[in-house]
């Protein structure tokens, strides 16, 4: 009986131990996936144009089919990856870090350009296909290029995941990847799910609500829809500068290149504590955001001719494949 009892409390250590790691893998899940914010936002943002032009039945089969290759992305070729860089190539996170968050400023002041010079001159066109032949050959085609744009968003999202994991040992590690990523494949093409459907929703309730209210809400949805978007998009671009600019402040910084990382603290700092008291935490915070903002900004205007100039045409040329025409 005292060897039962003995067995049984070995079992309920075990549990706790076992309780207390999922509570870990999920609270560094968490944190970590805060991090990728503005590549998360982006991938949210960009992926409802890769059903635009299909019939509604269609559409969430594909988001469906692009969650499957998101999911794949993550846990088979990029999760591995960055186990393989954390525990034998760890001073490579820093300088990936910062290639990532160079992309996001790239990538964000390429859609303020676009926006304010109405120029294609430095924008990534994605052409629509005339439905000329199978309709399910398009599908197919749309879902391919969805997934390769989200290869190089989860690439970012996962790197900069991994560099918010506390040092923990490599299952903890891995399991912390793992549900951060498939949390946050959830959570994004569950959003553009709810997004691209929500017109549907909208024309539906316009249409055939009972009630003046349910009618109205729907014809306030289908209006909206558009205005969301473009609000969405906004949100992404600022985002992927803010994030993008911090990382490469942060990547400079433990590199020794500290002057305007600290500079940018201590202008935040100052600014934070001209508010009132009550204020001064969000103030700061807003600061060193916009700030990081700013640089990051600035970064990718200079990366613009840089990539499409240079960078572009030296990858068509190793590929063999002509430079896109803008």
């Amino acid at each position: 009986m005292s060897g039962l009892l003995a067995l049984l409390d070995d079992v309920a250590g075990i549990a706790k131990v076992a309780a207390a790691s999922v509570d870990d893998v999920a609270a560094g899940a968490a944190k970590a996936s805060a991090k990728a914010a503005g590549a998360v936002i982006d991938d949210a943002a960009v992926t409802p144009k890769y059903v635009h032009g299909f019939e509604a039945k269609r559409e969430l089969p594909i988001i469906w089919k692009i969650a499957k290759g998101s999911i794949k992305n993550k846990l088979l070729i990029l999760l591995p990856a960055a186990l393989l860089l954390a525990n034998f190539a760890s001073w490579l996170i820093a300088p990936l870090l910062m290639l990532g968050g160079a992309y996001l400023c790239f990538e964000g002041a390429e859609k303020i350009a676009h926006a304010l010079f109405h120029s294609d001159a430095g924008h990534k066109v994605f052409k629509e296909d005339e439905v000329t032949g199978d309709p399910a050959h398009l599908e197919e085609q749309k879902a391919k290029g969805a997934i390769k744009t989200d290869f190089i968003l989860s690439a970012e999202i996962m790197t900069i995941i991994l560099s918010g994991i506390p040092e923990s040992n490599f299952w903890m590690e891995a399991a912390t990847l793992a549900v951060a990523g498939v949390g946050i494949t959830v959570a994004v093409y569950g959003s553009v799910a709810l997004i691209v459907k929500m017109d549907d929703v909208g024309l539906f309730l316009a249409g055939n609500g009972r009630l003046g209210l349910t009618r109205a809400v729907g014809r306030g949805l289908v209006r909206g829809m558009p205005h969301f978007m473009k609000l969405l998009t906004i949100v992404g671009t600022a985002a992927m500068l803010w994030v993008g600019g911090s990382i490469v402040v942060h990547g400079l910084e433990e590199l020794g290149f500290g002057w305007l990382g600290h500079h940018i603290h201590d202008w935040a700092y100052a600014l934070g504590h001209m508010a009132p008291a009550a204020w001064v935490g969000a103030v700061e915070w807003i600061s060193k955001a916009a700030m990081d903002g700013v640089f990051g900004l600035a970064l990718g205007f200079v990366l613009i001719p840089i990539a499409t100039k240079v960078i572009a045409p030296a990858l068509a040329a190793i590929s063999g494949k002509k430079p896109q025409a803008h």
